[in-house]
C-alpha cells in the first residue's frame, strides 16, 4: 500500500508535509468525489472484506467504491499514515420506516484529534446525508456544509448527528420520494459514543449487513457519489441527480429510472464503477435514501 498511489487514485496534488485541518479537510474533499459509495459486490456475488490490504485493492487499485467499513477504514490508514490522530468509533444509523435507530452498532466512523480540537470524519455514508468538511465535535452548534447544515447533539455521552434539509424540486414528479419524505425538514443521522472501537469489533457487522434479508444492503444496490455541486445515485434502477441549492435554499432533484441494459454504461460514465462480474439491481426496501 502506497500514499502515493492514493493520492492519484483520488487526484489530490496538495500538500501533505503538515497534518492540519485544510490539508484534512482538503483529502476529504478529494475521496468522497472520486470514490463512490457503494453495495455492488452484494449483488455481484463478491464478499466484502474487512481487511485493509483487501480494501486498498478495491479501492484503489481496481477503482471500486465502498461501504463505511471500506471507505473509513482506509481513510484511517491514510490520516494514521500522514500524522493524524485518529481513532476509530462506532454508531447506530437511523432508520426512518420504523422511526429508531439500529439496535447494533452498524457504522463505522472515524475521531480525529487536532491541536486540541476533536472532529468526526465521515467519508462512509454516501447519498444526500454524506457530510463534505470534518466536523467539530461540538453540540448544538450549526455547521453549515453545502449539502445542508449539519449538527451534533450530545446528551448523556451520546452524539446525536442530524441533518436540516432543504426543500426538494423534482423535475419529475412520478419518480419522487413519498410525500412525507420530502416534507421532512430534519433528519437523524446517526448517534454513536466516544468509546474506541477495534476493527475486529465491525466482522459480524460486515458479515450481517451483507447477508440477512432485512439488511438494507442486500435489499438495495446502491452507489451515490458527491460531486462539485451536489450528488448522483443510483439505486436500483433509479438514477438520481441533485444540484444542492440550486435556488432560494432548494436542491434540484433529476430522476431516471434505467433499462437493464443501460446499467453497464451508466456506472463507468456517472461513478467511474468497471464490475468484474454481472451486476443484479435490487431496490425492494420502500426506505427513502433522500
Amino acid at each position: 500500500m502506497d500514499i502515493k498511489e492514493y493520492f492519484a487514485r483520488i487526484s489530490y496534488q496538495g500538500s501533505h508535509n503538515e497534518p492540519d485541518l485544510g490539508t484534512m479537510s482538503d483529502i476529504f474533499q478529494h475521496h468522497i468525489q472520486a470514490v463512490p459509495f457503494e453495495n455492488l459486490s452484494i449483488h455481484c456475488g463478491e464478499r466484502i472484506e474487512l481487511d485493509l490490504e483487501a480494501t486498498y485493492n478495491k479501492i484503489v487499485r481496481k477503482k471500486r467504491g465502498g461501504w463505511c467499513m471500506e471507505n473509513n477504514y482506509l481513510l484511517s490508514w491514510v490520516l494514521n499514515t500522514l500524522g493524524y490522530d485518529v481513532t476509530l468509533l462506532g454508531a447506530k444509523v437511523y432508520v426512518p420506516e420504523y422511526d429508531a435507530y439500529a439496535e447494533e452498532i452498524d457504522h463505522l466512523l472515524l475521531k480525529v484529534v487536532l491541536d486540541g480540537k476533536s472532529y468526526i470524519v465521515d467519508a462512509g455514508f454516501g447519498m444526500a446525508y454524506q457530510m463534505w468538511q470534518p466536523m467539530e465535535l461540538v453540540s448544538g452548534t450549526d455547521q453549515p456544509q453545502t449539502p445542508g447544515v449539519f449538527r451534533f447533539q450530545e446528551e448523556s455521552g451520546i452524539w446525536y448527528l442530524e441533518k436540516v434539509k432543504r426543500k426538494q424540486w423534482v423535475l419529475n414528479q412520478s419518480a419522487s420520494a413519498s410525500p412525507s419524505v420530502e416534507e421532512e425538514v430534519c433528519r437523524r443521522v446517526y448517534l454513536f459514543t466516544l468509546q474506541a472501537r477495534d476493527i475486529e469489533e465491525f466482522r459480524g457487522c460486515n458479515a450481517h449487513l451483507q447477508t440477512a434479508p432485512d439488511s438494507l444492503f442486500v435489499a438495495k444496490s446502491m452507489c451515490s457519489l458527491q460531486t462539485a455541486g451536489g450528488i448522483r445515485a443510483l439505486v436500483g434502477w433509479k438514477l438520481t441527480e441533485m444540484k444542492y441549492n440550486y435556488r432560494d435554499n432548494m436542491d434540484l432533484v433529476e430522476i431516471r429510472i434505467l433499462a437493464d441494459e443501460e446499467m453497464e454504461k451508466t456506472l463507468k460514465e456517472k461513478f467511474n464503477i468497471t464490475l468484474d462480474k454481472t451486476f443484479v439491481p435490487v431496490n425492494t426496501s420502500r426506505l427513502s435514501l433522500f
